[in-house]
C-alpha cells in the first residue's frame, strides 16, 4: 500500500495528462482551419484520437471548441490538475474506481500553447477506469510474486541463521538427556559472535563440565562403597590393636606407658575416624560436640603425630599460651590442624619451620594461624584450594584441605588461605566462641 496509493495517483495523472496534450494538438489543427472551423468528420477524428468528448481552449481574445454538438448539458465531476496534492490526486484516483467508469468528467489543466488563459476537456471515465484498473490489478500480482520471493528469502535466511541452529541445540540437549556421561562426536565451535553463538558455545562448556562432574561421581560413588568396605575390615584390626595397646599400658614401665598412651590415643582417633568416614559416606550431617579445648595442648599433640616435637632438624613452633583455650570438638580440630600441619611440612621437606600462633578479638572469635617457610602455592591452584581432588602436591589426594574446610564451617567458622608467596604461606582458621542464649 505504501508504494500503490503515490503510484495510481501518478498512473491517473499521467494519463489525464496525456489527453490534454493530445486536446491541444488538436486545437492547433483547428486554428489553422479558415474560420477556425474544421468539418464535422474532421472534429470527431480529431476528438477521437484526443481521447476526449469535447475541448475548450481560452485565449486571451477568443475561445476555441471542439465537439460543441456532443458535449453533455452537465458533468458527474470536475477535477483541477493545475496545482494538485498528493493527497487529493490520491483520493481521486479512488474515486474514479468507485464510480466503476460510469461518469463524464471535466478536466482543468495547464495549457502548453502560448497565449492561452486555460485549457479544459470533458472525456468519458470508461477508459480512464479500465486503465486503473489493470494497472491496479498488475501492482497486485507484482505485490503478491515480491511478497513471495521476499517471504522465500525470509524463511530461508531465518531457517538458516535460527531454525538450524536452535536445531541443534535441542539435539544436544536432548542426547545429552538421554546419555549424559556418553561422550558425543566433537563438533566445530561455533564462531558465531550472537547470542546464538554464544549459547551453543557455553552449552557445550557445560555439558563437559557436567559430563566431568558425573563421571568424578561416579568414580566417587564406586571408591566410597570400596572404602566402607575397609573401614569396616580396618575397625576389626583396629580393635585388635587397641586390646594390645590395653596390655602394653599395664606394663609397668615409664617409657612403655609413655609410648602405650601415644599409642591409644592414635588407635581411638583411627577408629573415630572410620566411624566418621561410614557416615559419611552415608550423607550423614558430623555434628560436632563442642567444649573448651586447651589450644596448646591440642597443637603440641599434633605435633607428636607428626613426629615434629622430637624433631631437631625442623623448628615446630607453637606461639599460644598454656591458658589459651577455643571452644571447638577435640577430636575434629585435631584433624584440621594436622592437615594443616602436614601439608606445611612436607612443603618443606624434612628442614623447615612451622609457626602455629592464635589471638581472639574483641568479638570472642579465634584466629589460629599456621605459617610455613615453604615455596608458597602456585597461581593457578589457589581458585580450587578447598576442593576435594585437587591437590597441587604430586601424589596428593586434595582431600586434607577439603575435610578442614567442611568441618571448620560446620563449627561455624571459616577457613582460608591468608597470605602466600616465596618466603611462606599462611592458613588462617576463624572460629567463633561460645553461643550464649539469649
Amino acid at each position: 500500500m505504501f508504494v500503490y496509493l503515490p503510484s495510481i495517483a501518478t498512473f491517473r495523472q499521467d494519463y489525464i495528462a496525456t489527453r490534454l496534450e493530445n486536446a491541444q494538438i488538436a486545437v492547433l489543427a483547428l486554428e489553422e482551419a479558415p474560420n477556425n472551423m474544421v468539418s464535422p468528420a474532421l472534429e470527431q477524428r480529431l476528438l477521437n484520437q484526443s481521447g476526449v468528448i469535447a475541448i475548450i481552449v481560452r485565449r486571451e481574445d477568443k475561445s476555441l471548441v471542439l465537439g460543441f454538438d456532443v458535449m453533455p448539458a452537465e458533468v458527474n465531476g470536475t477535477y483541477d490538475l493545475r496545482n494538485p496534492s498528493l493527497g487529493t490526486l490520491i483520493m481521486d484516483a479512488f474515486d474514479t474506481l468507485e464510480a466503476g467508469g460510469n461518469r463524464v468528467v471535466r478536466i482543468v489543466g495547464d495549457p502548453m500553447l502560448p497565449g492561452t488563459r486555460m485549457l479544459e476537456i470533458t472525456m468519458d471515465e470508461m477508459g480512464l477506469y479500465r486503465a486503473l484498473a489493470n494497472y491496479s490489478n498488475n501492482v497486485l500480482v507484482l505485490s503478491v510474486l515480491i511478497s513471495l520471493f521476499t517471504g522465500i528469502l525470509v524463511y530461508l535466511a531465518l531457517h538458516w541463521m535460527l531454525v538450524r541452529p536452535m536445531r541443534r541445540v535441542k539435539d544436544r540437549i536432548v542426547a545429552f538427556r538421554r546419555k549424559p556421561e556418553a561422550v558425543p562426536k566433537r563438533s566445530r565451535e561455533s564462531r558465531r559472535p550472537d547470542e546464538i553463538g554464544l549459547v551453543e558455545r557455553e552449552l557445550g562448556r557445560m555439558q563437559d563440565e557436567l559430563r566431568q562432574n558425573l563421571n568424578q561421581k561416579t568414580h566417587l560413588a564406586a571408591l566410597g562403597e570400596a572404602v566402607a568396605k575397609i573401614n569396616h575390615d580396618l575397625r576389626n584390626i583396629l580393635a585388635t590393636a587397641q586390646l594390645a595397646s590395653d596390655a602394653l599400658q599395664r606394663v609397668d614401665h615409664p617409657g612403655v606407658q609413655k609410648v602405650s598412651r601415644r599409642l591409644m590415643t592414635a588407635v581411638s582417633r583411627a577408629v573415630a575416624l572410620c566411624e566418621s568416614t561410614i557416615r559419611h559416606g552415608k550423607a550423614e550431617d558430623i555434628l560436632p560436640e563442642k567444649a573448651w579445648v586447651p589450644l596448646k595442648a591440642l597443637v603440641e599433640d599434633v605435633g607428636q603425630s607428626l613426629g615434629l616435637m622430637d624433631n631437631e632438624e625442623f623448628a615446630f613452633e607453637i606461639k599460644v599460651d598454656d591458658e589459651f583455650k577455643v571452644y571447638a570438638d577435640t577430636e575434629q580440630l585435631h584433624r584440621v590442624l594436622l592437615n594443616l600441619c602436614r601439608n606445611a611440612f612436607e612443603v618443606q621437606g624434612n628442614t623447615g619451620r612451622i609457626e602455629v600462633s592464635a589471638m581472639e578479638d574483641a568479638a570472642h572469635t579465634v584466629h589460629i594461624r599456621i605459617k610455613d617457610h615453604g615455596p608458597g602455592i602456585p597461581e593457578h591452584v589457589r581458585p580450587s584450594l578447598f576442593k576435594a581432588f585437587s591437590s597441587a602436591r604430586a601424589g596428593g589426594t586434595g582431600l586434607g584441605l577439603a575435610t578442614a574446610r567442611d568441618i571448620v564451617l560446620a563449627h561455624g567458622g571459616q577457613i582460608g588461605l591468608e597470605e602466600t608467596g616465596a618466603d611462606g604461606t599462611t592458613f588462617m582458621v576463624c572460629l567463633p566462641g561460645e553461643e550464649v542464649e539469649g
